[in-house]
């Protein structure tokens, strides 16, 4: 399971994170009106590398430590930004679907997780 959540996490950074990229307008429909655009698609780029990541670390039996990290820490981040100005009203209350589902991904990510080298998986 821990490999099936990291695919999740994975598959869905790539994909929010060339959004940007490939199309601002769709994106700033969906999220609201962005002021640097070179931020959004800086985030955007950076949040690929982190699924990419993700991606090649599901490629072996049983991903490493520091995959894991790295996608928990990656969905805390963008879990806490969501929240504190989603619920402030300062970004656009889309953002708190994203919270929900990263808190989904890592919740299920550290549960799988713990779960599996609980059973000596």
């Amino acid at each position: 399971m821990t490999r099936l959540f990291l695919t999740a996490q994975g598959v869905y950074y790539v994909l929010t994170g060339i959004w940007p990229l490939v199309s601002m307008s769709t994106f700033e429909s969906i999220s609201g009106p962005k002021t640097d655009d070179w931020l959004v698609r800086m985030v955007g780029l950076l949040a690929a590398v982190i699924g990419a990541t993700l991606l090649l670390g599901v490629r072996v039996a049983e991903p490493r430590s520091e995959v894991i990290a790295l996608a928990l820490l990656s969905a805390a981040s963008f879990a806490s930004i969501d929240l504190v100005y989603g619920l402030s009203g300062r970004i656009s209350g889309v953002y708190l679907a994203d919270a929900a589902v990263e808190v989904i991904l890592a919740i299920g990510l550290l549960a799988s997780f713990r779960l599996e080298r609980g059973r000596g998986a």
